[in-house]
């Protein structure tokens, strides 16, 4: 073949481009910055095992989704209102607060949807009768939380001593029941929590347990003849000494310890009494009743709920939500906490198991079906809330008669809910 030097010269020309295309270097490709998520949680302080628990949960959280920033508060009741009302002014809102209302931010437009939050998988698990506490006109403002039902709680030792054999399940033997405490021990009788705390829910007991209520077929009744006879019979308890000596200062904490101690003999609790105070007084001998009502009623039980909500905020994550959520409620961690704290179980793997081992917590479960509740829908609710908390030394103390202060409290109630 004949030797072709414009082919050698090509060749040779092909081969210097080559290797100078192979000494650039590529230009580096940049990688997309990951997102990252943060999630304000504010939680009610329920026990002193409260923030340990949560504290740990976040940081276990943290380690698997470490794009994900939980910043945690937890505050206790007496101040939880304070904090976040704050944030709200602040347009900083909580991305998670754990409250027990929730309807009046609804109304306002503040909070997000949990229909487009909650997994298929966690959705399926919380109770239906209490996610549709939640719900207002299809929108999931609040899921469930944490739930109680409330009995009447008493000392063994004081009731021997007294010669009292079980508990009372009407009022004429709360009040009987009361003299003989206080005659036989010297101890008070029956505790009365009236203060910012626990005023709603003693006036619900004995608004139920006169056949009354808060509201009836979507219209207040708080000044119905009922509640007035319910009210006036509380404080029949207190002028007769009775009752503690500080309904509108010792909150029902205190008094569970002042029953732990010795010196009262009867109070209504939520089931959580049974885990916090023989925790606190293990010699502590004590039994459970029922809520006492009127004299010929049928017995009543009593249901709170407390809820998450999620506010609307400028960095709001529905998927870094859904995914703490179903951490949250995750069933054995789920399970730690409800058996710490003390209280029922809103998930139905949880409290299946817990009702099969434990006769009572299945007695529970079964009363919180049946339970009568806060009306926790009504966006006023948190304002007549607010409103019921300043009546207590008012009625007690003759500032008000009972029927006064219902009439002024419906009153009250019917204007906000107009507005």
């Amino acid at each position: 073949m004949a030797f072709r030097p414009w082919l050698a010269a090509l060749s040779a020309l092909t081969a210097l481009s080559l290797a100078a295309c192979s000494a650039v270097k590529p230009e580096p490709v940049l990688s997309k910055p990951e997102k990252r998520a943060l999630i304000r949680f504010v939680a009610s302080e329920y026990s002193t095992e409260t923030k340990p628990v949560l504290e740990q949960l976040v940081k276990e959280f943290e380690l698997k989704n470490p794009l994900i920033d939980v910043e945690l508060q937890v505050a206790n009741w007496d101040i939880l209102d304070g904090i976040y009302t704050s944030m709200i002014s602040k347009n900083q809102p909580p991305d998670l607060l754990n409250t027990n209302v929730y309807a009046h931010f609804a109304k306002d437009g503040l909070l997000n949807d949990f229909n487009e939050i909650l997994s298929p998988q966690l959705k399926s698990k919380l109770y239906p009768n209490l996610l549709e506490m939640d719900r207002i006109g299809g929108v999931q403002h609040a899921i469930p939380y944490v739930a109680s039902v409330r009995s009447l709680y008493y000392n063994k030792d004081l009731f021997s001593k007294a010669g009292i054999a079980k508990p009372p399940a009407t009022w004429s033997e709360l009040e009987a029941d009361s003299k003989k405490i206080i005659a036989a021990t010297g101890s008070h009788g029956f505790g009365v929590d009236l203060t910012d705390n626990e005023i709603q829910a003693y006036l619900s007991y004995f608004f139920f347990g006169s056949g009354g209520g808060w509201i009836k077929d979507g219209k207040w009744t708080i000044d119905s003849p009922e509640n007035v006879e319910g009210l006036t019979f509380l404080k029949k308890l207190f002028d007769e000494g009775l009752t503690d000596p500080e309904p509108t200062v010792t909150t029902r904490d205190e008094k569970q310890r002042i029953l732990g101690d010795g010196m009262l003999g009867m109070m209504i609790s939520g089931n959580y009494f049974t885990s916090v105070v023989p925790r606190e007084f293990p010699g502590l001998k004590w039994g459970v009743g029922p809520i006492p009502v009127k004299d010929g009623h049928s017995p009543i039980s009593f249901g709170v709920h407390d809820v998450l909500v999620s506010f609307k905020t400028d960095h709001t994550d529905k998927q870094a939500l859904s995914k703490f959520l179903d951490f949250l409620y995750d069933n054995s961690t789920y399970q730690e906490m409800i058996q710490r704290e003390g209280f029922l179980p809103v998930t139905t793997p949880v409290g299946k198991k817990l009702s099969e081992a434990d006769p009572v917590m299945k007695a529970n479960m079964d009363a919180l079906a049946q339970a009568r509740f806060y009306p926790v829908q009504e966006p006023a609710w948190q304002a007549v809330m607010d409103r019921a908390r300043k009546m207590g030394d008012a009625v007690l103390y003759d500032n008000l008669s009972p029927k006064d202060a219902l009439d002024q409290l419906q009153q009250f109630a019917v204007d906000r809910s107009s507005k």
